[in-house]
């Protein structure tokens, strides 16, 4: 029984380090993932990947580089901020986020476009633009 418990950990831990190591450095800002007209009905803006489709909050847009004609469309990812790329001080709160790819951010400051509720999550959006560990999952 001993056996199988450490067995289990040393497995654990194993694939905890692979999952790290598999993890690529970028960049992220936010944008807000729907519009607000009078009197305040919300409208899911349309994405790239989906049109009009709501795939809720946790969602992200794919920079060039990753965008491949498409083919990253509804790919999921977790998302950790790993530091600050402006003066503010210690924007990451500790948390990571898993977002999932519906839209193309052509020409953006990043290498993922998180909706603002994501970047919350993973960090102080006063930052504006961050260092992310992402990886695919």
């Amino acid at each position: 029984m001993a056996l199988k418990v450490s067995l289990a950990i040393i497995f654990g831990i194993v694939a905890t380090l692979i999952s790290v190591a598999l993890a690529a450095p970028g960049t992220a800002t936010f944008y807000s993932s729907y519009v607000l007209t009078p009197p305040i009905h919300i409208y899911f803006a349309a994405s790239a990947c989906y049109g009009n489709k709501n795939y809720g909050v946790m969602i992200a847009a794919a920079s060039d580089p990753l965008w491949q004609n498409g083919a990253i469309c509804g790919k999921t990812f977790n998302v950790t901020c790993t530091g600050p790329t402006n003066p503010v001080p210690h924007p990451c709160t500790g948390a990571s986020v898993v977002v999932k790819i519906v839209d193309h951010c052509p020409g953006c400051g990043g290498t993922l476009d998180l909706s603002r509720e994501a970047f919350a999550r993973i960090a102080n959006p006063v930052a504006g633009i961050i260092k992310i560990d992402y990886r695919q999952i």
